[in-house]
């Protein structure tokens, strides 16, 4: 079995925030694997089925961000799920708009839902970070990521999160470099290149 976790604030008044780009990358996963319906399960929600010849679960945390470990811990003890089992989408700031990079540990850099998760369950799960750069001040970040994409970033949010679903299989059998290079090449493809320059830090 395979866990894998969008991170995001539940409720309307969030759906479009920075924030929840890890909810948007699992709903287009589940839809364009016809994983359906979505039921209240873990503290949130979930959904059930393969990719890529793998069982796995999709889950939606009902948890606000910084609780996001109680849903991700009961969903991994209930399946007895090892941290290479588990991967977690979520939005980066250290990481300029566009980019994405696939981890396996390392820090948190802030994000409260990693620090929940952390906390639960340990640090060396697998992460699909998605840029979303950093609005130049740490003061401003919390108003950053709590607010919708701009309209002239949509596109790139809907490629990516397209892009992500076409190649989840290879996340699935556990090709993560695959997986990564495969989104970057498509992204190019499209016209969609991250700033040189910008936040790049591991």
């Amino acid at each position: 079995m395979l866990l894998l976790v969008g991170l995001g604030n539940p409720g309307e008044r969030y759906v479009g925030n920075r924030h929840n780009i890890g909810f948007m990358a699992l709903q287009q996963i589940a839809k364009r694997h016809s994983l359906s319906p979505w039921r209240r399960r873990f503290q949130g929600v979930a959904v059930e089925g393969e990719i890529g010849g793998v069982k796995t679960l999709l889950l939606l945390p009902g948890t606000y961000m910084n609780e996001s470990g109680r849903a991700v811990a009961e969903a991994a003890h209930f399946y007895k799920l090892g941290l290479n089992e588990i991967v977690v989408f979520h939005d980066e700031l250290d990481l300029p708009p566009m980019k994405l990079r696939v981890k396996t540990g390392g820090g948190n850099a802030g994000h409260n839902g990693l620090r929940s998760i952390t906390a639960h369950i340990g640090n060396d799960y697998r992460r699909v970070r998605f840029g979303i750069g950093h609005p130049g001040d740490k003061n401003l970040v919390h108003a950053y990521v709590l607010q919708d994409f701009a309209k002239d970033e949509q596109p790139w949010v809907e490629a990516i999160s397209e892009i992500v679903a076409d190649n989840a299989a290879l996340l699935a059998k556990g090709e993560d470099a695959s997986f990564q290079n495969k989104v970057h090449l498509a992204m190019d493809a499209k016209g969609f290149k991250p700033a040189a320059g910008e936040g790049t830090a591991e």
